[in-house]
């Protein structure tokens, strides 16, 4: 058994895997890009468009024929060109017959052939009917005048074409969009008219720049009646990479108090819409609107009504949310990518894509135009023929009659070729009538002239361009119509703001020591007395309002922010902060802030550093933070205290061991993150003591501010004068307190000749540890 195995595994080759996996990898790569996904820049088809193309014109299948069934096509395609799925060939051929999927259909259909609402709700093959549409034509006019190369199909029993010669760039007018393998392609629509002018204009001026072929070709052009709303500087700037964005916008207009909707954006539906804004409304984000209608029908395709709650509603402004939220504006990915003349993708730029169509468009023309050429030269040849036979009736009959090879004898009494002799001899007799040799003589004149024509066509350049010219102007005449889509300078689309859409009102947020958060209306509210879960309690709680964010610091000075309308209801239990935010392992929320944006904070640490930084630069979109300061192992976060007056607060430090510092806020600088400066000096040796000495209070000291210093029973007054035998400079050592007040419990900071009140010292600045 062995010896029989053995001849048979010689006949393989060793190759390493990672040269096999690569090698095979870019195989199918290359035929991904090259046979599927990517349009060619002569007939901006790809091969499974080109073929049902090609098929449907084998089929008889013009513009003109009877419509037949659309399963003979795809099972013609299938059978004869494309060995693949029908299903795909069928979605194919669906996407060249919708509409509002092409600016110009190459397929006419008949039956459903889905709608914009939902383009895959066509119907199956065998109900469908189906032909090539007028348009079709530009593929297909010449192609039989050996303007394209042919090869064998994949069984080798039929040839296809490898292009199909368009005469106009449809890879512009219709675009195309597809994925390969490390690539993509996505060309948007123009129109026939416009692309037709700067073809033109490009054949006449070399020289020819961006600037003015923008003027000509002023955007992509969609099958719809929507705005674009790009700006002509990006669309040239498009342009002139190859590569962009394109933004589109319904068209409404304002009808007895109503919003309606008349257009919508390319390849947007009005169910999606409808059920967007439904989603808007149940989840209480439009208030101002009552009522939403879908008014569409066949006289009206798209009729989009949004009734709002009372006249007193700002329509343009709620159409702005509605741009900015829905649908009914939209953005294009613009990447002209696509296979060049040369074989290979590339993305192109609109002024060397439109150079390199006009060559291969040059070429094809050419090669049409010597094809007739040597048409007409073979048929003169066979006239000159015939007339030589009239001249000599009587002796080419008599040699005909006579000769057993009448072949060559006629080609020697006439010094006629082969095929002028094998011409002849083919010749019925009613063919030799006097008649017959008028029209033989009419028919080399015209034929004389056409040929003289052509000639001067492919000798001259200028004749040749003209030539070019006219069936551009022509064939946009036949095809051409004007834009669908209007090209309109719009201010960018706002959404409300959530205070936009509520009523303003006071609330208290509710954290809990186990970290669950919720809001109660109002400031009436004890939050000692809410209701947690079992083994739960109180940690924090702030009174604000609840169209202003809340800012939650961790324990590793990071910070987090919410807004009070998305937490539930203090008549709950609440829900887990972790649910609304992605908090770091071994941290916890400490604190909780609310106030306006230019309201500054000091933050600080126990290892004796701050700063200063604004409430906006507290706020983040993400929901795992963003780091404020920076804490290293065992140092521990200070509440954040609000600074009354930035230029004339003043700060207070104490450590552990009784110092106190107090010195002017603005020697501290503004940060928007990070470890700050030296707040109060603590020697090395004292961090390193047994007991450490840290920073052990930081608070802001308002003018004209008391210090109430507690220790135990005791307590220590300092009012603004007894202050200054505390004040230095930021970053010194600091001055001990009496002996009695050394061991600071906690801090009391009040206004003078004014009657502490708990709730007062709360609201203004309190702390204790």
């Amino acid at each position: 058994m062995k010896q029989a195995l053995t001849p048979q595994l010689e006949d393989f080759d060793t190759i390493p895997f990672q040269d096999f996996a690569k090698k095979a990898y870019l195989n199918y790569s290359m035929y991904v890009i090259l046979d599927r996904a990517l349009p060619h820049i002569g007939d901006g088809l790809k091969p499974v468009q080109r073929r049902i193309i090609y098929s449907m014109s084998q089929l008889g299948l013009s513009s003109t024929a009877k419509f037949k069934k659309s399963a003979r096509t795809v099972g013609d395609v299938l059978g004869k060109f494309h060995p693949h799925g029908d299903t795909a060939c069928y979605e194919a051929m669906v996407h060249l017959a919708q509409p509002f999927s092409m600016r110009y259909t190459l397929v006419d259909g008949q039956g459903n052939w889905g709608d914009p609402n939902d383009p895959k709700s066509f119907a199956a093959m065998r109900y469908t009917e189906s032909r090539l549409s007028k348009y079709a034509q530009i593929f297909l006019k010449e192609l039989e005048f050996g303007t394209v190369d042919w090869v064998p199909n994949f069984d080798g029993t039929l040839e296809e074409p490898t292009l199909l010669p368009a005469r106009l760039p449809n890879i512009l007018l219709n675009g195309s969009m597809g994925i390969a393998v490390g690539m993509a392609t996505h060309i948007l629509p123009h129109n026939l008219r416009e692309v037709a002018k700067a073809l033109i204009y490009l054949i006449d001026n070399d020289d020819a720049d961006l600037d003015t072929v923008c003027k000509l070709i002023k955007g992509p052009d969609f099958p719809t009646d929507a705005e674009i709303i790009t700006s002509s500087e990006e669309i040239k700037e498009i342009y002139r990479i190859g590569r962009g964005r394109i933004k589109m916008r319904a068209k409404y207009h304002i009808e007895d108090g109503e919003i309606i909707f008349i257009a919508l954006p390319y390849q947007a539906s009005v169910e999606k819409i409808y059920e967007q804004v439904a989603g808007q409304m149940e989840a209480k984000k439009l208030p101002m609107v009552s009522d939403i209608r879908d008014e569409s029908d066949h006289e009206a395709p798209t009729r989009l009504v949004i009734i709002p709650r009372s006249n007193r509603v700002d329509l343009d402004s709620l159409a702005d949310h509605l741009f900015a939220t829905t649908d009914l504006e939209k953005s294009y990915s613009f990447n002209m990518n696509m296979i060049g003349t040369d074989g290979r993708p590339k993305v192109k730029p609109l002024l060397p894509l439109l150079s390199e169509w006009l060559q291969f468009r040059a070429e094809t023309v050419r090669k049409k135009l010597n094809f007739k050429l040597n048409k007409i030269i073979d048929r003169l040849h066979i006239l000159d023929g015939y007339l030589t036979a009239f001249l000599n009736i009587d002796e080419v009959i008599k040699i005909i009659r006579q000769s057993d090879s009448p072949q060559k004898d006629l080609i020697k009494a006439f010094s006629l070729t082969t095929t002028q002799a094998d011409a002849i001899l083919a010749i019925r007799l009613r063919q030799l009538a006097k008649l017959e040799e008028i029209k033989l003589k009419a028919e080399k004149k015209e034929l004389e002239s056409e040929k003289k024509k052509l000639n001067k066509i492919l000798n001259n350049e200028t004749v040749f361009k003209k030539y070019i010219k006219d069936e551009i102007k022509s064939d946009a005449k036949t095809y051409g119509d004007k834009r669908r889509s209007p090209i309109k300078k719009r201010k960018e689309a706002e959404k409300f703001s959530f205070t936009d859409v509520i009523d303003i009102e006071p609330v208290t947020i509710i954290l809990s020591q186990n970290g669950w958060i919720k809001s109660a209306k109002g400031h009436e509210i004890n939050p000692e007395t809410v209701k947690f879960k079992s083994g739960d309690s109180l940690l924090s709680h702030i009174r604000t309002k609840n169209d202003k964010p809340i800012i939650f610091l961790d324990s590793r000075g990071r910070s987090y922010m919410l807004f009070s309308h998305a937490l539930p209801s203090a008549r709950s239990i609440g829900e887990p902060l972790t649910g609304h935010l992605s908090i770091q392992q071994n941290a916890g929320i400490k604190f909780l802030i609310s106030a306006q944006p230019n309201d500054h904070f000091l933050m600080g640490s126990d290892s004796g550093y701050g700063f200063i930084i604004k409430f906006e630069d507290f706020q983040t979109q993400y929901k795992n933070g963003k780091a404020i300061v920076t804490l290293n192992h065992n140092q521990n976060l200070f509440a954040p205290s609000k600074v009354l007056n930035v230029k004339k607060d003043r700060v207070v430090a104490i450590t552990s061991k009784g110092r106190l510092l107090i010195f002017s806020l603005n020697q501290l600088p503004y940060l928007k993150k990070g470890k700050g400066n030296k707040i109060i000096s603590i020697p090395k040796k004292m961090t390193l003591a047994k007991v450490p000495e840290r920073l052990k209070f930081l608070k802001i000291l308002p003018l004209n501010f008391n210090l109430v210093i507690h220790s135990g029973r005791h307590e220590l007054k300092l009012n603004p004068g007894n202050q200054k035998n505390y004040m230095g400079t930021r970053g010194h050592r600091g001055k001990k307190l009496p002996q009695a007040y050394q061991n600071v419990d906690s801090i009391t900071i009040f206004p003078v000749e004014t009657d502490i009140k708990p709730e007062i010292i709360s609201d203004i600045d309190t702390d204790t540890e």
